[in-house]
This record gives C-alpha cells, structure tokens and sequence, in this order.
C-alpha cells in the first residue's frame, strides 16, 4: 500500500519468533557503512535502514520489528524507484520464505537422538535463537563487491574501502534517510572509477580489476537469482562465477550466501572460520579439511550449522602473529 510516511509500506507476521539483528548481521560492514544505519546495537529493538541498488533502481528500505521477537509484526517501508521491488522482495530479504527450517530440526532431533553431542548443543542454540533466519538480498552485485573488497585482507581494511568507495561513487539514498546514506554504485559507476582512487582506497590492482570485471557481466550474474535459495549446489552457477579472473570457491561462497540465501555454502577458505568451527566442534583448532567434515553430517544445512555456531558467540583461541594492516594509499 502508499502512505504518506513512505511511498510503500507494508506490516509482515513473521509466524514465529524473529531477530532482526541476528538476520541482517551478515550485511553489517562496520558501524560507519553508508549503505545501512542501525538506530539501536545489534539485536536490539530500534529500526535499521537499508539503501540498496535494486533490479528496479535505488530504494531505501526501514524495517523495524515491533515487540519482543517481532510479536506485533514487522513494519516495513520504502521509498525510491526501488521501492515496489523491495517491498516484494522483503520477505527474502528478512529469511521469511526459507522453508528449510523443520528438515534441519529434524535432522538434529535424528542426530541428537543417537547420541551426538553436537547436534544436541545445536539444538539448545535453536530453542535460544529460535528468531534466527537465512537472508537473501536477491541483489548479486552488492555482494559480490563486498566480498571482492574483502579477498586476502583484514576487515578492518575492506570495510575502510567499501566506505571509501560508496561516499564517492554511490548515489544519494531517495527519501527521508538518515543523514549520509548511500546507495550502492551502479555496475558502470564500478567500471568507471579511476585507479587513483581504488589507490587511496587502498585496494589492490587484482582487487580492483576482478571488481571491474564483476561489473561488466553484472545483468548475467543477476540473472542467477532464478536459481533460488540452493544456487551454491548449482555447478553451472559455480562455473559461471569461477569463470572470472579472481573469484574464486571462497568468493563465491560469500556471494550465494547473502546475495542468494544458500543455506549450505560455507566459506572454506576464511582465514578464521575453519579455527572458529572446528574449535566448537572439537574444542581445539583446525583447518578447512576438518571443518568440512565435520560438517558433512549436516549436508544441505551447512551454512544454518556455521550461522548458529556463529551467533553462540565461541571466542577461538588465536595463535602467531596477527595479519598487519597495510596502508597502500600514499604509495
């Protein structure tokens, strides 16, 4: 519907307990990210803003849970040429369409039942984050930017880029959005920012160039949205990414996860995903090979495995020296 306080909204039941934050947080790139403003600490009860390039053009989205776990339902509203696509497409964006959920509960019930103790601590994380959903943003250059930035390097670093990036080349957020939001750049917007200032951005030449390529097939990528929620299993989608120079298995696990909703892609190749995982499974460190198989078990659920693990908030123990964080941009 149209409403004065926005050109669409819209109130969505959620059917069932809901966390906005623990949702969204794969999108979170820092607390200064242009694109998004949460008006509260993550899990908490205040709105979040989302400025997004959608199919349709740019819209910024509110989405605001009203009540404990979104007892009152979720409202949602949106402005800008984007606004009819995001109000659509919100319950992809918020997890609501996932219908996977009970065959991973029965899964772990199977599993628990005959006596794995993993999958019966995974079930007392799903009684304590019963509000946990897969996103899916439908939006496949948003991520693949995003993970592009984020390739050999620390957070610090790719948030400081994106950043960058996005205040210079992005356009104005339409509507009443907090002050300073951005939209992200259009793929041409991509291909025609100057090497100077992916220089003082601090990103690498490769970097950079795979970004540039990822723009200029950016409609054909778009396109692999048709493939749903399971994409990642999708050999042909893997080949076709694979198929640009510097994407690689770990980017396009970042990709289908957000930007498709894959609920079993796991990022193999994550500088402390693997010692993260395999620490909670095993209580010590290891690497990608163990954590695939310790998740093996969990095949077609992968990715709810690790966010669950994620959002249990295991600290793991981190041995030798830390990555330094190189600035390249008065080089």
């Amino acid at each position: 519907m149209t409403t004065a306080a926005g050109d669409r909204a819209e109130l969505i039941d959620p059917d069932g307990p809901f966390e906005l934050g623990a949702v969204l947080f794969p999108l979170r790139r820092g607390t200064g990210d242009p694109t998004q403003v949460w008006e509260g600490e993550r899990g908490g009860a205040g709105p979040v803003w989302r400025g997004q390039l959608t199919p349709e053009g740019p819209a910024t989205i509110r989405i605001h849970a009203l009540g404990p776990s979104a007892a009152d339902g979720i409202d949602v509203r949106a402005w800008g040429p984007g606004a009819d696509w995001s109000i659509a497409h919100v319950g992809q964006l918020l997890g609501l369409d996932d219908e996977g959920w009970p065959a991973f509960d029965a899964l772990l019930a199977e599993r628990a039942d005959n006596g794995d103790p993993a999958a019966a601590a995974l079930q007392r994380l799903r009684r304590r984050r019963p509000g946990l959903r897969l996103l899916r943003t439908g939006i496949v250059l948003e991520s693949a930017v995003a993970a592009v930035l984020e390739q050999k390097v620390t957070g610090v670093e790719a948030r400081r880029a994106w950043r960058q990036l996005i205040r210079a080349h992005g356009g104005e957020a339409p509507g009443p959005a907090p002050a300073g939001m951005r939209i992200l750049p259009t793929a041409d917007a991509w291909r025609r920012v100057p090497d100077h200032e992916w220089h003082r951005a601090g990103v690498t030449p490769a970097r950079r160039d795979t970004i540039r390529r990822v723009a200029a097939v950016a409609p054909a990528l778009q396109r692999t949205i048709a493939m749903g929620r399971h994409a990642g299993a999708d050999q042909r989608l893997v080949a076709g990414f694979r198929s640009i120079p510097g994407v690689g298995a770990w980017t396009v696990a970042e990709i289908v996860q957000r930007a498709h909703g894959d609920p079993d892609t796991v990022s193999a190749g994550d500088y402390h995903l693997a010692h993260g995982i395999t620490h909670w499974f095993t209580g010590r460190r290891g690497d990608d090979a163990e954590m695939m198989g310790l998740l093996e078990p969990y095949g077609g659920h992968r990715q709810r495995v690790v966010r669950y693990i994620e959002t249990s908030g295991v600290e793991t123990p981190r041995f030798g020296a830390r990555i330094t964080i190189e600035d390249h941009r008065e080089r």
